[in-house]
């Protein structure tokens, strides 16, 4: 049986489902993610585009989902991957453990970083993927 987990925005307008595991887990500390989330970091999985199954109208600015209701972030969705914003799940994920950190520059001197986790000064190596650089 494969690993479903279900979420949405703040006022509930938005709804989506995921299929399987995440391709990866990751925190990001840049700019742009702390503007987006207003906190200190970000906290995001990356699962196939086709393991997410959405309902509800989502707006988008800068590759950036959001509820046109309740403006809250819920994904980035590109062709092939789905970037869920975590904290929107309808269970806490706490089985899910980042594995690397992007920005580190800018992590806040308070936050400790997670030493298991793979650290990038920013986006992670387009190497790694054989593509371009991505969360």
């Amino acid at each position: 049986m494969s690993d479903v987990r279900t979420g949405g925005c703040l006022c509930g307008a938005a709804r989506f489902r995921l299929n399987g595991l995440p391709l990866r887990i990751g925190v990001c500390h840049c700019q742009d993610c702390r503007r987006t989330s207003g906190s200190a970091f970000n906290f995001f999985g990356v699962w196939l585009r086709s393991a997410y199954e959405g309902t509800g109208q989502l707006g988008t600015f800068a590759g950036r989902s959001f509820c046109v209701t309740c403006g809250s972030r819920v994904a980035s969705l590109r062709a092939d991957e789905a970037e869920i914003m975590l904290g929107c799940l309808d269970e806490a994920p706490s089985d899910l453990i980042p594995a690397y950190e992007l920005w580190i520059g800018r992590r806040e001197p308070w936050l400790l970083n997670l030493q298991w986790a793979e650290q990038f000064e920013h986006d992670r190596e387009a190497a790694q993927d054989g593509g371009a650089a991505s969360p």
